[in-house]
């Protein structure tokens, strides 16, 4: 008997609301091949989407779902429903109205609800009629955050950490030509050496190397991994980490069974991996394994959290707060990000062979 998954619903995050993320939200499900590969829960508030869907000449074509009036119904393939937060629209109109937008408090409580909810609904159970099965977050800003009192946490990927519980995760890039994990993350460049442990290294080898197998489908990817200094140190030349910390962390991989070699000069490393001699990059800090990624492929690349027990993907850039509004924001990132969420969900959701 042939089984035949279901197609997911995937919750997508509205992000800061005076930023991209409601237009670039709209045209992504705009798309009618994305619009009926999944059926869609957007967390956030539907005045601000229907202003960015005027804005950009679409139809507001979704169901809205207000707070203690859930319709008890999963949303069908091809769906929108929009989990909205109305209690957030004046003062969102009024931010979003001002001459200059950017960071602010509103923007920061909002986004956050908008987040909270979302994971509310990917770890509640899969028979409850608002569990998405992957989420997707539109870009928020730290500062935001901030000024909305929540400090403890620099983005959307340590938070998520926190409220799934999870130790061990990290932060990795997907884009055609490339895919890079990150073994420090948000964290000042003058501190990345002080940080890097062993374990800090041998860790995101790992969960790059099952990533990888969950979403390339590869039982053995090759991995590569960048060392720390110019040159990979040369020897010695140029620091120790190499020695210290990255060839142990790729010795302990390699007793795992992985395909890991390195350190390679980060410089050299990326090119080979363009060129198909490897599955994963593994880089020692943000800066040097975005850089690569962002030049091939800003519009393409997405940003999946490795690690958590749900999915999460999302655009691999910012608010952008100097075009917001003006229906000129590029959507492909976040398409990307959907179709990866749903690419994930659906192999995780399939039965064993």
């Amino acid at each position: 008997m042939t089984h035949r998954a279901r197609q997911p619903v995937v919750g997508l995050t509205m992000g800061d609301p005076c930023g991209i993320g409601p237009e670039i939200i709209v045209k992504a499900l705009a798309d009618p091949r994305l619009r009926c590969a999944a059926a869609y829960r957007i967390f956030g508030e539907s005045q601000c989407l229907a202003r960015a869907a005027e804005a950009a000449r679409l139809d507001a074509d979704w169901w809205i779902e207000t707070p203690g009036r859930s319709s008890g119904v999963r949303p069908v393939p091809g769906q929108v429903v929009i989990a909205d937060h109305p209690h957030f629209a004046d003062a969102i109109a009024a931010e979003c109205a001002r001459p200059e937008v950017g960071p602010s408090r509103i923007g920061g409580e909002s986004s956050l609800a908008f987040l909270n909810a979302a994971v509310d609904a990917a770890t509640c159970d899969q028979a409850e009629s608002h569990h998405v099965d992957a989420i997707v977050t539109a870009p928020i800003a730290k500062s935001s955050w901030h000024l909305a009192g929540l400090r403890r946490f620099p983005g959307h990927t340590e938070f998520l950490a926190d409220r799934t519980k999870t130790r061990h995760f990290a932060m990795m890039f997907v884009a055609p030509q490339l895919r890079v994990v990150l073994a420090t993350i948000h964290i000042p460049l003058s501190q990345v050496a002080e940080t890097l442990t062993i374990g800090r290294v041998f860790e995101p080898i790992l969960l790059g190397h099952d990533a990888c197998r969950e979403l390339l489908g590869r039982d053995h990817p090759r991995i590569a991994v960048c060392g720390l200094n110019p040159h990979a140190s040369e020897g010695g030349l140029f620091g120790d980490e190499e020695k210290r910390l990255i060839e142990p962390a790729i010795r302990q991989a390699v007793e795992r069974g992985i395909d890991a070699s390195g350190p390679f000069p980060a410089d050299a490393i990326f090119n080979a991996a363009v060129q198909g001699r490897f599955d994963l990059v593994v880089a020692m800090y943000h800066d040097q394994g975005l850089i690569p990624v962002k030049l091939l492929a800003r519009d393409e690349a997405v940003n999946v959290t490795i690690g958590l027990p749900i999915i999460r993907t999302s655009p691999d850039h910012g608010t952008a707060y100097d075009i917001a509004g003006k229906a000129a924001a590029n959507p492909g990132s976040m398409i990307a990000a959907v179709r990866l969420a749903i690419d994930m969900a659906a192999r995780r959701s399939a039965p064993p062979s």
